[in-house]
């Protein structure tokens, strides 16, 4: 699998485009900034972008050439972010925490998606924020980006079971029109999820 994601990236450009993702830009810009982790980050169009607005961002990725692109473009403006060469199911945040943490378009195997999830929700500090993004199952009936494996893709009840610890504030799923580079465009059925860590 690293060698199809280091393939990708090795193309011309960046894959997904500069510009972040916009559920997590609307939601970032209303927060205050603090410690923020973003597993499967890819080529750091959304670290870029969360750095230059004061947050402190730890990111990973399976592919060793995001993760260089990722960081000259973040060294090229002068900003800092901790990027590790990872594969998911490696990741622990032992004594770290986070106040977001931002899982954009990273689709796991069934068989790795709960367990994977409720780590993410146990690295959250109290009052940390979950957000997703990704493919709905509804989208193969659009040729616009995503698995094509239907249980690679989300349905609001697995959500909302995988995240129970947290209280839920949004969990929909909808039409929209992306714009994220070559590889995620055109009409695309969504699911958007937040949620709190509401425990003290």
């Amino acid at each position: 699998m690293n060698n199809f994601w280091d393939q990708r990236y090795s193309e011309p450009g960046f894959a997904y485009g500069r510009e972040p993702n916009d559920f997590f830009r609307q939601e970032i810009n209303g927060l205050v900034p603090g410690k923020l982790l973003l597993p499967g980050e890819g080529e750091g169009r959304n670290a870029v972008y969360a750095a230059g607005r004061g947050w402190k961002v730890s990111a990973f990725d399976q592919s060793g050439v995001a993760r260089r692109k990722a960081l000259a473009w973040a060294g090229s403006l002068g900003l800092n972010i901790e990027y590790r060469q990872m594969e998911m199911d490696r990741f622990r945040c032992n004594e770290q925490k986070f106040d977001l943490i931002a899982l954009l378009f990273v689709h796991f195997p069934p068989s790795e998606r709960r367990s994977l999830h409720r780590r993410f929700a146990g690295c959250l500090n109290p009052g940390g924020i979950i957000l997703l993004e990704g493919f709905h199952k509804f989208q193969l009936q659009y040729n616009s980006g995503g698995p094509r494996r239907e249980e690679m893709l989300y349905l609001e009840k697995d959500l909302l079971e995988d995240f129970s610890e947290l209280e839920i504030l949004l969990c929909e799923n909808g039409l929209k029109e992306v714009r994220e580079g070559r590889y995620h465009t055109g009409t695309s059925s969504t699911i958007r999820f937040k949620a709190i860590n509401s425990k003290k």
